[in-house]
């Protein structure tokens, strides 16, 4: 079991050459990459995203770069020779038509505006691609063990509530048959205490309560909700990303839970209920960050 929320980061060196790539994900229904390339690395989209595809299923991932080449073909220095003439021709008539000292040498010339133009190397397609590739797995692989980490803290959160339902349902069970049997007692009292001496129609009274027993009868709904605690269970031992299956189950978990819930006519069950709900949603709260 993995979590959605992670970082990671990779640096390559290579020939005067450093990449750094940082991953950060959060939580998605789907994958989602987003990525803003630097132009130098326009060809290499496909080779980051492999990467990343390779190992994470699910989240929504920010990727950030920093690229430097400080090797030395990587940048070129030209003079544009006509401009370099102009501000040379346009320092003449300045000179000439003020009577100034010809101070404008080579040195103000270099630190005119556009006369020196720096290029920069081209770097070699098929390496960069190989590069941006290693270095987003280094990233990825830090990023994956950020997730792996807080995936088992979000197990064992996962069992223990799990485990409180479970707690909490056999006391339902243990609780569902003596509630018929104890709405006939009340029933008959109550009865007896507005009818005084008059005999109790003894058929009416057992019709009555086989309607209330059909009415809250919840033995399909306590099967249901164990086969679903059953497979929610070896979701959760599970390596392989279950987040989607577990968001499924947990909603018919609710489902059964709710109707219990409408069903029950006892306090006890009642609590019983409402503490199974609460458990659900903190369960559903952590699955909501899960692979």
């Amino acid at each position: 079991m993995k979590s959605m929320t992670g970082y990671g980061k990779g640096v390559i060196e290579a020939d005067g050459r450093t990449l750094t790539i940082e991953l950060k994900s959060v939580n998605n229904r789907y994958l989602d990459i987003n990525s803003r390339l630097p132009k130098a690395m326009s060809g290499c989209d496909e080779a980051l995203r492999r990467e990343i595809q390779s190992v994470i299923k699910r989240g929504s991932i920010d990727v950030y770069f920093n690229y430097e080449n400080v090797s030395e073909s990587s940048k070129t220095v030209t003079v544009d020779m006509a401009l370099a003439k102009e501000y040379v021709s346009a320092a003449k008539k300045l000179r000439t038509e003020f009577c100034l000292d010809d101070d404008f040498g080579t040195t103000a010339l270099l630190r005119s505006p556009e006369v020196l133009k720096i290029e920069y190397g081209k770097d070699d397609p098929e390496a960069l691609v190989k590069m941006v590739s290693e270095c987003t797995a280094i990233a990825v692989k830090e990023l994956d063990k950020m997730r792996e980490t807080e995936g088992a803290t979000i197990r064992d959160d996962l069992n223990a509530l799990v485990k409180n339902i479970v707690n909490a349902l056999e006391k339902v069970v243990f609780r569902a048959p003596k509630v018929v049997e104890d709405y006939r007692k009340k029933l008959e009292a109550r009865i007896k205490d507005a009818l005084g001496s008059v005999e109790v129609d003894e058929n009416k009274l057992l019709s009555e309560v086989a309607f209330f027993a059909d009415k809250a009868d919840i033995n399909e709904e306590i099967s249901r909700l164990s086969s679903h605690i059953t497979q929610f269970i070896d979701c959760i031992k599970s390596n392989e990303p279950q987040g989607r299956k577990l968001d499924f189950i947990s909603q018919e978990m609710n489902r059964e839970i709710n109707t219990m819930g409408s069903k029950s006519n006892d306090a006890e069950l009642t609590n019983e209920v409402l503490y199974m709900k609460n458990e659900l949603e903190k369960i559903k709260e952590q699955i909501r960050n899960i692979e």
